[in-house]
Formats: structure tokens, C-alpha cells, sequence
């Protein structure tokens, strides 16, 4: 069925008649250069299987529309070159073809599409009903996807814009972390800097911003050694939050997998925003520090079938998304988010693996954290080309050989929301994972629900029951106990329950398992037991974040006490929720939080035995010898079997930096202090027998390096002598070190 009215539109056709040179199916995307007499213009493909003809149409800056139809087709890539098409030129594509919602095909050259290899994208999706191919209003709602909607969508929707190649990346150096020595910073680019009040206010919430030399300060005072970025490709907001006045401040909702978000840009929308994110990179890389992208491959935001039809569905709906076998005229939904990519078919894979290359090749970053990541592994392995979770996907398999993207960091978010979609530990070499079940245990311990000790052992030496088996390493679990989508730690410490009302849906979105406490007062409390014990609670969970075996991730503001009130899915906040607040910092207390956290990160850096990059075998490397890691009971004793099925909230975990499996360039047995850490998440003060020989030689004390329970600037306490019984304030943690003779520490 087709319905609505043409609209009347500021179109011109060809120009005399005139049709594109033939140009070349290859690269995909629009490419600036010389055409064969020598003159500049662009050439244009497309891939579109199954369309029946192609119109690109090219935008003026007053807006008026020529449409060009492209006559060369090669591979099922529609092509042609245009003279005269300058960067900053502004196109998009009309994309002709059968309406046949009931197979999955939903061509309709009334609605005006993105590149979808477009490097640069200006305007927004305006959320409109005649941006959706299908009649939004008609009558019978359950055929009204089947009703094509012929009203144009040019007014609606975003265009695509020529970039120009010419750049040089001879002066950019990466700094090439091991994941070993890496330490993962999450940010948001506006939210990051929009506040900050030594960045120019042209440039707050901006890829300049962060690369301003006060936001660099900070982070390389910090110490980290990567920022992982929310998701800079190119989005738009979904038509519920637009009607509520809201936007997705967060991103996950994709238009242009190419192209840098035009709104992070202080250099505009014709192009800049790409050379301001290149320059970005160079900045931080100078700093040394990585730049890791959170990228969204699962989903776009097309939505339903009854979404905007903004780039893929107008192309080739079957030949992007999953659709399922039964009902083609919807789709298959592993994300929540209405659609699903699918990853099976090789359009898409190369989609994928040319924005990766893109981004690493050409814009310098360093890795990816890949949201959802476990729909992108459905079907297509050697078990068949169903939904199932396979990790010998052919997605996988590409990544995994080609020599670009096997040397970069690969972070899976190892879950999605269909059936058998949670995979933490399941995703094969060299991919790293955020590690959930880090963050629960580590929160359950902290509020005093005594999780299994043994869930936590794992835990804290680097969950080697979800890692090990596949030959992977202690660095393959991205540990963190707070990120962009939950609570922040000091609204972890402040609320018993979620507080999402601003977010306009009632307060049922976000998750209700926070595990989370507030310590006797829910939200902030003048009470100074309850800021106290709170405060002590952010060291606690800080320190056993930095001090556990794996790649530490923190949250962008955590070091300084930002909140968002309780709100545990601000995904749609862009104002003072989500934006940090740098004024935290005048407050003594919270700069003294920062400082605690600052100097963790370079507890951790000089010392390898606080982040080797094997897992402990728990036994002696020689006869007589002491083993790496061993547990203790507050008693001082070695724990047994039986102690590890028995509850607890107080144990010690001792690393010794003599009996470490690591070695230098040349081979040799690296030597570093030793470590004991003694955690009690009981209420009470607790007294601890510290070990004897051989953990601590004759004459030779513990000295404390960290104690949570004291003020932030006090000056370690020590020493202690083997056999002393050290009082554990409660809810406590206490990191102390001892030296063996003969050892020289990196101190």
C-alpha cells in the first residue's frame, strides 16, 4: 500500500540533462580528489543490493536539493563521479525500490537518506512523522507498517557532508600502554568539560575541551592512562525523548559510524568536527594517554519498524538488519532498542571492520569498547546461521585477523538482553570484557551482604575461574564497581533505591539491583557519622578497585564526589546531572578524595606486583620457596578449605613480590615489595594477626601504605611487627608493605 502527498520540495533535476562520470565502486563514501582531466570533485558509492535505481542528491547552502541519478552499478555499489563537488558539499541519497514490507523490503525514494560511510554529518533528526517510511498515523495500527508514507523527508533529517583527506599523522606518537600498565578513565565529551571553569566557554563540551590543557592536567594528574569516550559516532534522539523535551545526552543511538558528532564540535558541522577530534587524539596521545571509543555496532537509531527511516532501512533493510524468519516485517530485537545489525551477512561485517579501520587508521585511536557486544555474535558460526551466541562468528574472525584491529584494545560489554546473551568470560583472545560480577561482589562486600569469599578471591586476583581456561590473562577483566550507566560511587554510598523521576518515564527505567547503601539517610545528609562512614565507604571501594589484579576502569568525577541525585540512568540528562562539577574540587574533602585516588594510580604503576600480567598459582616457585598470593584468616593463619565456604567480612590477601612469574626484556625475575591487604567490611573493629616467616622476615615490619580509615593526607603508620595484632577499624581497608633484605622496591 502507498499513501500520503508528495511533498513539494526545492528540487532541481539534472542539469542539462548531465550525468555523473562513472568514478569507482571503491572506497565507499564520498572521496574528495582530482577526477581523469585533473579537476577536483568527488566521487560517490554506494552499497545498495536490490535497489533499482540511485539519486544523489547534492544540497546548496540555501538549502535547494539536485538530484543525480547514478547510472554505473558494480558489485551491487551504486557509483559515480561528480566535478566540481567541493568538501563541505552537503549530499544525501533517495534510494529507489520495491515496497514490500511482508519480505522485508521498505525502498522509498520519498525519504532523503544518510551515507552511511559519511565522515562528517550535518544537522539532526527532527522527530516527524514523515521521516518514518511507514504511515505513523494510520488507522489500523497493526498494518501500519505495511502503508508507505510518500510525504519527503528532507526537512527532517541530517545530511551528509564531503570531507577532504590531507592529513598527516607523521607527528602523532601512540603511546602503546600494555594492558597491563592501563588504567581506563570514562568520560563523556561534553559532560566532561561544560563546566570546567578554565576551559574557554567556546570550548567546554567540546573534542577541543578535552583537549585543553586544563582537562589534560587533570586526567595526567590523575595518573590514567586511557580515556574510554562515550560514543562519539555521530547520533540523534529518539522521538520519545524529543517529546519530552529531552535528548540522548549518552549517544547510544547511532546514525554515522564514520562520522564524529557534529554537537562535540567548536569548529562547526561542514568537516571541522573531524579535524578537531584528530586534533583531540594528538593532544592526548602527547600527554600520553590512549583514546578507546565506546562504539555502538549492535543497534541504530531506526528503531522499529515503525522508526525513522534515516540511512540503512531506506537502503537495504534485509540486507542490514536481522529480520526475523516468521515476521520480516519486524525485526529481531537483541538490544532493546528496537533492531538488531546483522552481523551475519558480509555488507555488514564490512561495515563494521571499515569503521574500525577508519577510526584507528585515520582518526588514531587506539581501541574500541563494543556496547552489547554479544549480539554482534549471533548466528553465522560453524553450529549454522541462527540467533544463538557463537563465538566463532565470522565478525570475530575478521577482527581477529586482520592486522589493523588485532593490535589495538578490544573491550567486549559481553552481554546483550536476548536469550543466552550474558557471555562475561566468554569471548575469545585478544578481546578484553567489562566484568560485572566484579562490580557486584565488590559492592555486595562493601555494604556488608557477604557475598561467597571465594566469589570474592576471584575477585581481587583477577578472575582467573572466567579467564584462565580460554589462556587468557589477569588484564582480560576490565574491573570497575561504578560507570556512565548506574549510580555514581557517592550516589552508591547515598541511596538505597533509584531516583529517575527528571528522566519523564515514572521512575521505571534503570535498574533496581544497585546494590547500593546509604548508610542511615537516603540522598545527602548533614548528619556527620553518616558523611563520615560515606566517605570512608568512596576510599574503600577506590582502593579495592586500584589494588585488585585486572585493568582498573574509573568514572569520570568519581575521584571528586559527583552526583546525579540518585538518578542511576541519566542517559537522556544533558544539564547539571550528568555534566561535572569541577567546584567539587574547592571542597577540601573531596580534593582530598581525588588525591587519594591520584596517588593509588601510582601505588599501582610502580609497583608490579600490584598488576602482574599472569595469574597467581598460589604455590611456591621453588621448594622451601613462598608462593605468590596467599589468603589470611584474622587470626594470621593461612586460610583452609573450610575457611573459604565459611562467611566472612574480613580476610587478607597477601602478594609477594618476591615469587612473581613476571620477567624484564632480558629475561629476568623481576623482584618488588611485598603486599598485604587487609580488608573488613564489619562494623566493628577487628583485630588481625599480621603473618610471620616467611611472609615478613626476622626483624623486618609491615609499614602501612594505605589505611582508609584515616584522613586522606595522613602519613603512613608503621612499623608493625610479624605477629602483631593490628586493629582493622571497621569497614576498613589497610594496604601495608614489607621489604625482605636484599630486595631493592621501586618506590
Amino acid at each position: 500500500m502507498a499513501s500520503g502527498q508528495e511533498s513539494a520540495t526545492a528540487v532541481r533535476a539534472q542539469p542539462g540533462g548531465a550525468v555523473p562520470w562513472p568514478g569507482s565502486r571503491q572506497p565507499l563514501g564520498a572521496r574528495f580528489h582530482p577526477g581523469p582531466d585533473g579537476r577536483p570533485g568527488t566521487n560517490f558509492a554506494l552499497w545498495a543490493a536490490g535497489a533499482e535505481a540511485v539519486d544523489l542528491c547534492l544540497f546548496d547552502d540555501d538549502g535547494r536539493e539536485t538530484r543525480l541519478r547514478l547510472t554505473e552499478q558494480d558489485a551491487q555499489t551504486w557509483h559515480g563521479f561528480v566535478p566540481g563537488v567541493l568538501p563541505g558539499t552537503r549530499y544525501g541519497y533517495r534510494v529507489h525500490g520495491r515496497w514490500d514490507p511482508w519480505t522485508g523490503a521498505r525502498w522509498n525514494p520519498a525519504k532523503l537518506l544518510l551515507d552511511p560511510y559519511a565522515r562528517a554529518i550535518d544537522g539532526t533528526y527532527t522527530s516527524h512523522d514523515a521521516a518514518c517510511a511507514a504511515v505513523r498515523g494510520w488507522p489500523e495500527a497493526d498494518v501500519a507498517d505495511t502503508v508507505r508514507d510518500n510525504r519527503d523527508s528532507a526537512p527532517y533529517v541530517p545530511r551528509s557532508v564531503v570531507v577532504r583527506d590531507d592529513d598527516d599523522w607523521s607527528d602523532d606518537h601512540r603511546p602503546k600502554t600494555p594492558w597491563a600498565e592501563t588504567v581506563l578513565y570514562e568520560l563523556h565529551v561534553r559532560g566532561f568539560t561544560h563546566r570546567h571553569p578554565d576551559v574557554p566557554p567556546a570550548l567546554r563540551g567540546t573534542y577541543a575541551g578535552l583537549a585543553h590543557p586544563a582537562a589534560l592536567a587533570h586526567l595526567t594528574g590523575l595518573g590514567v592512562t586511557a580515556v574510554e569516550l562515550l560514543p562519539v559516532h555521530q547520533h540523534v534522539s529518539e522521538d520519545h525523548l524529543q517529546a519530552r523535551g529531552l535528548v540522548n545526552y549518552w549517544g547510544y543511538n547511532t546514525v554515522g559510524y564514520f562520522a564524529p558528532h557534529a554537537g562535540y564540535s567548536a569548529s562547526g558541522s561542514r568537516g571541522g568536527q573531524v579535524g578537531e577530534f584528530k586534533r583531540m587524539v594528538r593532544a592526548l596521545h602527547a600527554a600520553g594517554i590512549e583514546v578507546i571509543l565506546d562504539v555502538v555496532y549492535n543497534h541504530t537509531a531506526e528503531g522499529s519498524e515503525m522508526g525513522p527511516s534515516l540511512f540503512l532501512r531506506g537502503i537495504d533493510n534485509a540486507g542490514h538488519y536481522r529480520l526475523p524468519p516468521n515476521r520480516p516485517r519486524g525485526y529481531a530485537d537483541y538490544t532493546g532498542c528496537g533492531n538488531t545489525l546483522d552481523t551475519r551477512r558480509p555488507q555488514v561485517i564490512r561495515l563494521i571492520t571499515d569503521s574500525l579501520r577508519y577510526w584507528v587508521h585515520e582518526m588514531g585511536v587506539d581501541g574500541f569498547r563494543f556496547d552489547l557486544a554479544a549480539a554482534l555474535t549471533r548466528g553465522g558460526g560453524a553450529n549454522g546461521g541462527g540467533h544463538e551466541v557463537t563465538m566463532d562468528h565470522p565478525l570475530l574472525a575478521a577482527i581477529a585477523q586482520d592486522p589493523l584491529l588485532n593490535r589495538v584494545k578490544l573491550i567486549a560489554e559481553p552481554w546483550d538482553v536476548g536469550p543466552g546473551g550474558y557471555q562475561v568470560g566468554g569471548f575469545p583472545p585478544p578481546w578484553a570484557e567489562w566484568n560485572d560480577r566484579y562490580r557486584d561482589t565488590v559492592r555486595d562486600f562493601w555494604r556488608g551482604a557477604r557475598p561467597d569469599v571465594r566469589e570474592l578471591g576471584y575477585r581481587l586476583s583477577g578472575s582467573s575461574d572466567l579467564y584462565q581456561h580460554a589462556g587468557r590473562r589477569p588484564y582480560a577483566s576490565v574491573n570497575y564497581v561504578t560507570a556512565h550507566d548506574g549510580f555514581t560511587l557517592r550516589d552508591l554510598v547515598s541511596h538505597d533505591r533509584k531516583h529517575n523521576e527528571a528522566n519523564g518515564e515514572a521512575n521505571r527505567d534503570g535498574t533496581d539491583d544497585n546494590r547500593s547503601w546509604n548508610h542511615g539517610a537516603e540522598g545527602e545528609s548533614t548528619d556527620p557519622a553518616v558523611t563520615a562512614l560515606r566517605r570512608r565507604q568512596l576510599r574503600n571501594l577506590t582502593a579495592t578497585l586500584l589494588l585488585s589484579a585486572g585493568v582498573p576502569m574509573l568514572t569520570a568525577g568519581d575521584e571528586f564526589g559527583r552526583t546525579q541525585g540518585g538518578n542511576n540512568n541519566a542517559y537522556c540528562q544533558d544539564n547539571e546531572v550528568s555534566w561535572l562539577d569541577w567546584s567539587l574540587l574547592d571542597d577540601p574533602a573531596w580534593r582530598g578524595l581525588s588525591a587519594f585516588t591520584a596517588g593509588l594510580v601510582r601505588l599501582r604503576r610502580r609497583h608490579p606486583v600490584l598488576r602482574q600480567r599472569a595469574f597467581f598459582s598460589g604455590r611456591a616457585a621453588a621448594p622451601g620457596g613462598r608462593p605468590d598470593l596467599a589468603w589470611f584468616t584474622p587470626l594470621g593463619r593461612e586460610m583452609t578449605e573450610a575457611d573459604w565456604f565459611t562467611p566472612t567480612a574480613a580476610l587478607g590477601m597477601l602478594l609477594s613480590g618476591t615469587a612473581m612469574s613476571e620477567r624484564d626484556a632480558y629475561g629476568r625475575p623481576l623482584l618488588d615489595d611485598s603486599f598485604l591487604l587487609l580488608l573488613n567490611a564489619g562494623p566493628r573493629p577487628l583485630p588481625f594477626t599480621l603473618p610471620g616467616t616467611p611472609w615478613a622476615a626476622d626483624g623486618t615490619g609491615y609499614e602501612t601504605v594505605v589505611d582508609t580509615a584515616a584522613a586522606d593526607d595522613a602519613d603512613p603508620t608503621g612499623p608493625h611487627l610479624p605477629q602483631d595484632t593490628l586493629l582493622l577499624d571497621g569497614r576498613s581497608l589497610r594496604l601495608l608493605r614489607t621489604v625482605l633484605p636484599g630486595v631493592s622496591a621501586g618506590r
